[in-house]
Formats: C-alpha cells, sequence, structure tokens
C-alpha cells in the first residue's frame, strides 16, 4: 500500500493595538472552535502557534483555555511552536532583540503547556540567509517555510517532499517546507480534493513527508469561513476523512519526522515569503506590470510551470515603499540601541530595564509595518499601539538615566543623526515631555512628534498614494472583474467595497503629510483643490532644503529653518526668504513658531501663504473628538470635518478618549482650513476609507514692499484634559 506522511501547523495571531472585539470575534469563530473539533479527533496531531499577544488575551478570556491545551500536549495530540512573542519580522530587529523575544515565547509557552518549543513560526515566513544563526542560538531546532522559497533556489516539486538542511557560518537548522497547493486547497476546496492529491504523491516507500502550514484565522475569521469551516462542517469533515484513511495517511508532528526521516540533503535559499507578500512589496507601477505579466502566463498556459521564476520583490522594500513604515522601523531601532546601552549594565535598576525591553519588544509587533491584502500600515489603531509602546519604553528609559533634578526642572537633548537612513541627517529634540523630529531637507518639517505623558506620536499619519488594487476598485465601478458568488472564495481573489463611493475619494498627495509644510497658494485656490491635493504650488518651499540652526539658552531651545526661494507672484517668479524658528522648552509640551517672510525683490509682492499642520487622533467621526474654535462654529466639528472659519486667533483638537488638547494660537488673526486625510485601503474585509489625521492650515492673504518682512507668532500647546 502506498503511504504519504502529513504534517499540520497552523499559527494564530493578533496585532497589538487590535481592537479587543476582533480578538473576541476570532476567539468565537475561530479559536475555540478550532480547538472543539480538535477534541473530537484525538488522533489528529498537530503543531500549534500562538503570538505572546493573543496567547495571553486568549488566558485571560477563557481559564480553560490553557488546561485543555495543557492536555492535548500531554496527549501527544499538541505540538507547540515558539516565535518571537510580539510576532516581530525577525530580520526586521536586531539579534539581542531576536533572541530575546523567541526567549520570552518559549518560556511562556512552556510555563502554559507544559511544552518545551523546538519549532518555530517565522513571521510571515520571511527568510533572509543570516536568519540560520540567531535561531540556532535561541534553541530552535526547525522552523516551516513556503516552499516557493525551496523552488526559488531550483528545486523541483518531486524534491519538496521531506525537509533540509541549511546554515550560516556552521550553524545547521532544519527547514520543511510548505505547500502552496495546500495552503489553496485547505479550506477553501472540498476535503476529498486534499485527499485525492496525498494519494497521488504517496509511494510505496511511505517516506514522503507533505507539510500544511498556515494561518489559523482562515478557519472562521476570513470572510464566509466560519459558515464554511463550522456551520457546513469542513472541518469536521476534513479531519473524519482524515482518520478514515489513517492506514495510509500517517500523521505525524514536525518533530517526530526529524526522529522517522532523514534530511533530504542541504540547501541554501534566497530571500523570500510567501509569493503574495513578494508582489505587495514592489512598488505600485510594478505591481501593475508584474499582474499583467502574470496574467499573460496563466493565459497561455505558462503559469504553473513557471510561476517559480514570477518573483516580486523582497520585504524589507516596504520600507522604501512606505516612508511611514521606514519610520517605524528606525524608530524601533533608535530605542533598541537605548535599551541595548542600559542592558546588564549594574549602575541601572535592570528591572525598569527590562521594562522599557518589553514596551519596545511589544512596539516591533509586525502588521503596521508593511501592507497586503490585510490593512497593515494603513490601520491608525496598529501604528498608534507600536509608537505607543516603543514611547512608553522611551519614557522608562528617561526614568532611569535622567536625575531627580532633571526631572525637576526638564532637560533638553539635541541629536543630529541619519535617522531614517536616507543619507541625510535629521535633527531630533528630546525633552521630558516632547519629542519632536525634524528633516531641514526635505522642507523644513517636523515630521514625529511624541507627547510622553500621553505617549502618542501626534504625527502618525499616513500619505495617500497609489496603490496598484485602486485599479481594481474603479473596475469594480464599472462593474468588471466582480468576484462571482459561487463558492468560498480566498481572501486573495475577492473583490469587495466596504462602502459605496469609495473610487470618488482617491487622492493621492504630492509629498509626504507632516507639519510646518509650508505652502504658496494661487489666487484661484480652493479648499476643495487643498484637500484632492490637486492645487498648484505657487512657492518652491514643499520639499526643498532648509538651513537649520540651533541655539540653545537656559529656559529653552531655539530652532530656526531658513530657506530663499522664489513664489509666484502677479504671474511672475518673486525672491523671498522664508524662516520658521521654533522655541522647545525642557518641561513644558509647548512650542512656540515664528515664521517670517521678507520680500527680497525691489518691488511690491503679495502672495497666499498657510503652514500646514497634521494631528492624528485616530478618529475622525467619534463625538468626543472633535474641533474648537474661539467662536461660535454651528456646523459639523468633528475631526474628519472640512470647512473655513475665519478671523481665528486661538482653536483645538480636542481628544476625550485620549484626554488631550491640542491647542493653536495666532497673534495675527488666520483663516483656518480644516480637512480629514483619508486612506482607501485594501483589507480582508474588503476596500475601506480609514481616517489617518486632520489638517489644520491657517492661511493669510500679504502684500509686502520692497524690503518688507511679514511675521506671525503661533503658540502649540498640548493640554491634559
Amino acid at each position: 500500500m502506498k503511504k504519504i506522511k502529513f504534517a499540520i501547523g497552523i499559527h494564530n495571531h493578533q496585532p497589538i493595538g487590535n481592537f479587543d472585539f476582533v480578538f473576541e470575534d476570532a476567539y468565537r469563530k475561530a479559536y475555540i472552535p478550532f480547538i472543539d473539533v480538535l477534541e473530537k479527533h484525538p488522533k489528529i496531531k498537530i503543531a500549534l502557534h500562538y503570538t505572546g499577544v493573543l496567547f495571553e488575551w486568549l488566558l485571560n478570556r477563557d481559564q480553560n483555555f490553557g488546561p485543555r491545551l495543557k492536555r492535548l500536549v500531554a496527549s501527544g495530540q499538541l505540538e507547540m511552536m515558539s516565535g518571537g512573542y510580539y510576532e516581530p519580522i525577525l530580520v526586521n530587529i536586531p539579534d539581542e532583540d531576536k533572541l530575546g523575544q523567541i526567549e520570552k515565547l518559549n518560556k511562556f509557552v512552556k510555563h502554559h503547556t507544559g511544552y518545551d518549543p523546538v519549532g518555530l513560526w517565522l513571521a510571515e515566513r520571511i527568510w533572509e540567509p543570516q536568519l540560520p544563526k540567531p535561531l540556532v542560538l535561541s534553541g530552535t531546532k526547525y522552523v516551516v517555510i513556503d516552499d516557493s522559497h525551496f523552488k526559488s533556489a531550483g528545486l523541483e516539486e518531486n524534491e519538496l517532499f521531506g525537509y533540509y538542511l541549511t546554515e550560516e557560518t556552521g550553524h545547521v537548522i532544519k527547514i520543511f517546507p510548505i505547500s502552496e497547493r495546500l495552503r489553496y486547497t485547505i479550506p477553501f476546496q472540498d476535503p476529498e480534493v486534499t485527499i485525492e492529491y496525498l494519494r497521488s504523491i504517496a509511494t510505496e516507500e511511505g517516506d514522503r513527508l507533505i507539510v500544511f502550514a498556515d494561518d489559523g484565522e482562515k478557519f472562521g475569521i476570513w470572510p464566509g469561513t466560519f459558515e464554511h469551516c463550522y456551520q457546513n462542517q469542513w472541518l469536521e469533515r476534513f479531519c473524519s476523512l482524515l482518520e478514515a484513511n489513517l492506514d495510509w495517511i500517517e500523521i505525524v508532528h514536525f518533530s517526530e519526522s526529524l526522529e522517522k526521516l532523514l534530511p533530504m540533503g542541504s540547501v541554501y535559499l534566497p530571500t523570500a515569503s510567501y509569493r503574495e507578500m513578494m508582489e505587495w512589496a514592489l512598488p505600485a507601477k510594478a505591481i501593475e506590470r508584474y499582474e499583467d505579466f502574470e496574467h499573460q502566463l496563466k493565459d497561455n498556459g505558462l503559469f504553473d510551470k513557471y510561476k517559480v521564476f514570477v518573483r516580486g520583490g523582497f520585504w524589507r522594500n516596504f520600507l522604501a515603499k512606505y516612508p511611514e513604515s521606514n519610520n517605524l522601523h528606525k524608530k524601533s531601532l533608535w530605542v533598541s540601541e537605548k535599551v541595548q546601552k542600559l542592558t546588564g549594565n549594574k549602575k541601572y535598576d535592570q528591572e525598569l530595564v527590562q521594562k522599557a525591553q518589553d514596551y519596545l519588544w511589544a512596539g516591533q509587533t509586525n502588521c503596521p509595518y508593511w501592507h497586503g491584502v490585510f490593512g497593515g500600515l494603513y490601520l491608525n489603531n496598529l501604528r498608534y499601539a507600536v509608537y505607543s509602546n516603543m514611547i512608553q519604553a522611551e519614557t522608562v528609559i528617561d526614568q532611569i538615566i535622567k536625575s531627580g533634578s532633571d526631572h525637576k526642572k526638564g532637560w533638553i537633548d539635541v541629536t543630529s543623526t541619519d535617522f531614517d537612513a536616507d543619507g541625510q541627517d535629521e535633527t531630533i529634540i528630546e525633552t521630558q515631555s516632547l519629542n519632536l523630529y525634524f528633516s531641514p531637507h526635505n522642507g523644513g518639517t517636523l515630521f514625529e512628534l511624541d507627547y510622553k505623558p500621553r505617549h502618542v506620536n501626534l504625527l502618525d499619519t499616513m500619505t495617500r498614494r497609489k496603490e496598484a488594487y485602486h485599479n481594481k476598485l474603479l473596475a469594480l465601478k464599472n462593474k468588471k472583474n466582480v468576484q462571482e458568488n459561487t463558492g468560498i472564495a480566498s481572501i486573495h481573489d475577492m473583490v469587495v467595497s466596504k462602502e459605496p463611493g469609495l473610487e470618488d475619494k482617491l487622492f493621492y498627495d504630492s509629498y509626504r503629510r507632516s507639519s510646518l509644510v509650508d505652502h504658496f497658494f494661487g489666487p484661484a485656490t480652493t479648499l476643495d483643490d487643498v484637500l484632492k491635493c490637486s492645487h498648484d504650488e505657487a512657492g518652491d518651499f514643499i520639499k526643498s532644503r532648509y538651513f537649520l540652526e540651533t541655539e540653545s539658552k537656559h529656559d529653552c531651545l531655539t530652532i530656526r529653518l531658513s530657506r530663499d526661494g522664489m513664489i509666484h507672484s502677479n504671474n511672475q517668479k518673486k525672491k523671498i526668504n522664508l524662516s520658521k524658528t521654533i522655541k522647545i522648552f525642557p518641561k513644558n509640551p509647548r512650542i512656540e513658531i515664528v515664521y517670517e517672510i521678507k520680500n527680497q525683490e525691489p518691488s511690491s509682492i503679495e502672495f497666499w501663504f498657510g503652514p500646514e499642520f497634521n494631528f492624528a487622533l485616530l478618529a475622525g467621526n467619534a463625538p468626543d473628538r472633535y474641533y474648537h474654535f474661539d467662536q461660535e462654529v454651528k456646523v459639523d466639528r468633528h475631526l474628519a470635518s472640512i470647512g473655513v472659519v475665519d478671523l481665528v486667533q486661538s482653536m483645538g483638537l480636542k481628544d476625550e478618549w485620549m484626554k488631550i488638547d491640542v491647542q493653536l494660537q495666532f497673534d495675527i488673526p488666520a483663516t483656518i482650513w480644516r480637512f480629514p486625510v483619508e486612506t482607501i485601503s485594501q483589507s480582508e474585509g474588503g476596500f475601506e476609507r480609514v481616517y489617518q489625521s486632520s489638517v489644520v492650515i491657517p492661511n493669510w492673504k500679504i502684500q509686502l514692499k520692497q524690503s518688507e518682512s511679514w511675521n506671525v507668532a503661533i503658540k502649540q500647546t498640548i493640554v491634559d484634559i
């Protein structure tokens, strides 16, 4: 009789920052129903992986969850896998953090299940050749990764029924190829399809091993899968069918197969992830060409034969594709370096150091660092959570290294460094209450503003940019490419819109959304033009280099950013000098900004000037988050509102949930433009509109005589409420 060995692995994850109702929904629809079915079929062995955040939540939610896992482990039905505790992309973080996060989850799993993990789930199956060394040093014996990784190294389909060895500087680890074919049949096709495939690859020797390993959320959370897997009993039927064929299907644990089978050989894998991830990492235009090429291969019946050679980008390119992702990553490296300087130093309280380190690790949760079919980077609650944890880590570090007198009087640290690895220095100002990150070479803008008492980055917004999948949204409008409502579609194949008319809200920005963005508007510019970023800039200041000077006094630090530039005035180019002087205080969460614009022409000029501020306060339409002005404004004032208010000298954005009020004061009455930055992104539930930040542009129409200057003082204060 022909036989086959079959190893099954299930990975379960919810990120830091996900809403509690999402955890609860996943608990009810996927995690618990899966265990319920598993307990009915004790002969079905599987490996389970829960990320630390999710595991903690499940244990707190259900006091029987841990004991149930422990019983399944004791019976031999379950093998537990480890990984980074907070599910980081391992190649994205320093080795010290890799080892620390894996050790933390190893101990947690051992404590709550009795199992000492030897296998590791690699977040998003992202592999780079240097990984074997830190994995081996962590005690890991095996990892499971996509078969496409192996095919990229030149292996054929019939060479992937087992496991391989790979190494880095002599550190050897076992690697299992996950069958892409099974990832698409389970649970989306009838159980018999999988059984017949297993039958087709079984041999008389019975020495082949096939691996299925994938997300547990496919069994209940992905659209339509709860009804499919449980109400229609797909999972029950699948387990029963496996049991009925155990005379020739031998279900084994990964660790068990290491004892029963010899490795198939050695292999060195290139940098890779699953096929879709590598496509998503490409720039938008490249994705369009990639998809076109893929369609041509499919239309000519060549795709299945040659798809191994059709590869997208590689994961780290998300850091180049999205400056916001790069900002998160470089922030994590910045904080990690701070923590490493304190770790093991007896001069410092190591309990507090460990506390800071754990906040840092939570800030390395991978989900908001990239974007594909899931909302990821575009979901402000996920970005907020990782920023919040990293800022809390910095606050603990401040507590460790700053003396009592520093805390009493406040302090200011100034660092000039190439923070974002773009080849040019940024200036980072750290005080007791604020962190301010300035980019002199990119319009002299402020691109990160951390308010430490509430551990929030008030500039955690997104730039609206073209995504390749926006073409699908436009096609959906034209009733093209509509998913037929037959069967259960893979999440990668669905085209659904969560609300009508989203295609009419596709606007793209020509610059990165930040603060102190210096606009000069043409005389016919409207608020709607600026909202859509379809206006013409009458100046050349946005994205241009500014000259930066700093001056430190006992009571404040002064930064002066200045530039000679050109504006269009009366259809002619005119020379001006613009400077913005920012005063920052050791303890007070207030900054004072003075703009000065000087006419450098021998004749008079007139222009329309407005600096842009962005404020990311999570929710645009919540009733407890709103604008307030020094005058009665009867129209809608929620943070996603659009409007104009004239003659404003003071205003603010109040967030009663976050308990902060960001106040602005102007010594010259301003016309205030306000509108939301809203992105249209793809998620597992379909295309959705996501509030990212509120844009506030105070603006003035100005006339200057020869050599005359104009000044305005703006005070920005953050008040706890």
